[in-house]
């Protein structure tokens, strides 16, 4: 199939929620969906050519940051999950497979949005998480990542709430960008509903890492809360299988709109991302503490 026949064919799969139906990556190469509905926003989907510029393919060994004693988060396990994958465009069939998350059916995976200028948020999640993971770590915490790099597939939302699960961790956080319309913009958390299932015993849990995370990320990143979705940044949901199927304490947080100019300007500095990194492994250390 073509480039623009396989660019279509997503389009008509519906794969522009940036929330991506439960979970949310770089390796900087293929198209990724724009403009979509992503985590409620009301928008058609519609899709641009991936075109991540040289200086945002391949970011750069990310720092530690903050300043809590290296031993803040000892004997804490965090589990973090960068929003989709670099190489899920290619791969339709492996995505768009329905998976069961209690309350509905869902696509496997989606390939999430990108900035007008074609940083994907696959990139920008991998970025950060790697930065993420590496704080948690200069911190005490054991980390684990739902995906080993951006170069692959998936792992569907079933599967990265279950490594959530499996690693009994005290906190699981899935990072993405939303993909709403262009005079959109903010940030916001998306948190669990009970559902009568597995995630009901830690909604509660999950509530309280929202808001702690929430906080930091406002404080420390002056992102605004979002214009378009939720109170105070904080949305709940039930329709999302990261979190109906999460065990443990989890949330999403999307961290601005990628299809708005000043939140896509801040995604591609990388100054930006660490800050964003920081906040988010000091949320989760308030939470943690």
């Amino acid at each position: 199939m073509t480039s623009k026949a396989l660019v279509a064919t997503l389009a008509l799969c519906g794969l522009g929620v940036a929330a991506c139906g439960g979970t949310a990556g770089d390796a900087g190469a293929g198209p990724a969906q724009v403009g979509g509905p992503a985590s409620g926003a009301a928008t058609q989907a519609t899709q641009t050519t991936h075109t991540t510029p040289a200086a945002l393919a391949t970011p750069e060994t990310p720092a530690t940051g903050g300043s809590a004693p290296a031993g803040a988060l000892s004997g804490k396990v965090v589990v973090i999950d960068p929003g989709h994958n670099g190489q899920n465009y290619r791969h339709p069939s492996e995505i768009n497979k329905q998976v069961n998350i209690l309350t509905e059916k869902k696509a496997c995976d989606t390939t999430g949005t990108a900035t007008n200028s074609g940083y994907s948020e696959a990139a920008f999640t991998w970025d950060v998480s790697q930065r993420l993971a590496k704080i948690l770590k200069s911190r005490g915490a054991t980390v684990k990542l739902t995906r080993p790099d951006n170069a692959g597939v998936g792992p569907c939302i079933t599967e990265r709430a279950a490594i959530g699960n499996k690693a009994h961790a005290d906190a699981a956080i899935s990072i993405h960008g939303d993909g709403a319309g262009p005079a959109d913009h903010g940030f916001h958390i998306i948190m669990p509903k009970k559902i009568n299932g597995p995630v009901d015993p830690v909604v509660g849990a999950s509530t309280k890492l929202g808001i702690a995370v929430r906080d930091a990320y406002r404080s420390e990143t002056g992102v605004a809360y979002s214009t378009y979705i939720g109170s105070k940044a904080l949305d709940f949901r039930n329709d999302l299988g990261g979190l109906n199927l999460s065990t443990v304490p989890k949330i999403f947080i999307e961290c601005g709109n990628m299809r708005n100019a000043g939140d896509a300007a801040k995604f591609q500095d990388p100054a930006f991302r660490q800050k964003a990194a920081v906040a988010l492994a000091d949320g989760l250390q308030n939470y943690l503490k």
